[in-house]
C-alpha cells in the first residue's frame, strides 16, 4: 500500500495536509496530533509585516459550520520565521508556507524572505474574503490572478500553489489563469463569502459584517468545484471545504485532487488530520487499493 503522493516535485508521505488558517503552525495542536504522520503541515497566512486583524467579534457558528473574519491576523515574516519555521524544523513532515499580502509587493518581499528558508513550498492567498485592501481583487479577476502568479513564480525559489476563491464566475477559467501564469499547483476552495445576523441584538454577528464560511456545508460545492478545476487544469489540485473524515477525503481525491486539506474540523476535533490519514489507509487496505493515485479523478 502505497500513500505517496506527489506534487511539483515535492513527495508528500500522505495526500493529507492542514488547511491554512485553522492549525497554526501545528504548535498548538502538536499536543493532540503527531505532525510527523502528516503529508504536510500548511502554515496559517504570513504577511511581510505584522497585521493585526479585524476587530471582534471574528468567529461565529453557523449551520453546518462557521464564519471567520479574521483578518489574516499574524505576526509578521521575521516572527514566523524565527518562531514557526524553527518549530517546524523538529518534525519529519514537509512545510508549506501561505502567504499573504496587500500589494504585489508586499507578497514578494515574503517570498524571497523565504527563499533560503527550509520550506518545501509556497501556498499564495489570493482568496481570502476578509481583507479589504486589494488581497480580493487578486483573486477574483482572471487577468489580475494571472499576473501575481507569474510575478511570484519569477521571483519564487519554492514551487507555488495557488489558493483559489470560490467568489468567482468560473473556478475552470481562474485555475487555467494560474496554470498560463506558470503556478505549480492550485488549492482549493477558500471560504465562501456570508453574513450572519443576530436577531435579538439586532446587529451583525460578526464586527466585519461578513465572514468567510467553512464547514461540512461547503463540502458539496468544494467537491465540485474540484472536479471543475482538475478537468480544467493538468497541474495538480489540492482539495479542501468540509472535509470530516477519511471518507469526504476520498471523495475529493476521486473528483481529481491529488492531496486534501482538513480546515474547520480541526476545531472540533483536533484529531481529525490523524483520523483522516489512517481512515484512507483503512479503505486502500480493505478495498485493495495498491497505491493512492490509482483513484485520482476515477469518476
Amino acid at each position: 500500500m502505497n500513500t505517496e503522493v506527489t506534487i511539483a516535485g515535492v513527495t508528500f508521505k500522505n495526500p493529507v495536509m492542514t488547511a491554512s488558517g485553522t492549525f497554526g503552525s501545528g504548535m498548538e495542536y502538536s499536543d493532540f496530533v503527531d505532525l510527523n504522520r502528516l503529508g504536510a503541515v500548511v502554515t496559517k497566512g504570513v504577511a511581510n509585516v505584522p497585521w493585526p486583524g479585524n476587530p471582534v467579534p471574528r468567529v461565529t457558528e453557523v449551520y453546518g459550520g462557521m464564519l471567520n473574519a479574521i483578518g489574516l491576523q499574524n505576526p509578521g515574516v521575521e516572527v514566523f520565521v524565527e518562531r514557526d519555521l524553527a518549530f517546524l524544523a523538529d518534525y519529519d513532515t514537509k512545510v508549506i508556507v501561505n502567504v499573504c499580502g496587500k500589494s504585489v509587493e508586499d507578497y514578494l518581499e515574503v517570498v524571497e524572505r523565504l527563499s533560503d528558508e527550509k520550506v518545501d513550498m509556497l501556498e499564495i492567498n489570493v482568496s481570502c474574503p476578509n481583507v479589504k485592501e486589494g488581497a480580493i481583487a487578486f483573486g477574483q479577476n482572471k487577468d489580475a490572478l494571472y499576473d501575481i502568479t507569474s510575478k511570484i513564480k519569477a521571483k519564487a525559489k519554492q514551487p507555488i500553489i495557488m489558493k483559489l476563491s470560490p467568489n468567482v464566475t468560473s473556478i475552470s477559467e481562474m485555475a487555467k489563469a494560474a496554470e498560463a501564469a506558470g503556478a505549480d499547483a492550485i488549492s482549493l476552495i477558500n471560504t465562501i463569502t456570508g453574513m450572519k445576523i443576530d436577531i435579538y441584538k439586532r446587529q451583525f454577528a460578526l464586527a466585519n459584517k461578513t465572514g468567510g464560511m467553512s464547514g461540512p456545508a461547503i463540502k458539496p460545492v468544494a467537491v465540485r468545484m474540484v472536479y471543475e478545476a482538475s478537468h480544467a487544469v493538468n497541474i495538480p489540485v489540492i482539495g479542501m471545504g468540509g472535509i470530516q473524515n477519511a471518507v469526504d477525503a476520498i471523495e475529493f481525491i476521486m473528483a481529481g485532487a491529488t492531496a486534501v486539506a482538513v480546515g474547520a474540523m480541526n476545531f472540533h476535533d483536533p484529531y481529525t488530520t490523524v483520523k483522516v490519514v489512517e481512515g484512507i489507509e483503512e479503505y486502500m487496505t480493505k478495498y485493495g487499493v495498491e497505491e493512492i493515485n490509482d483513484i485520482r479523478g476515477i469518476v
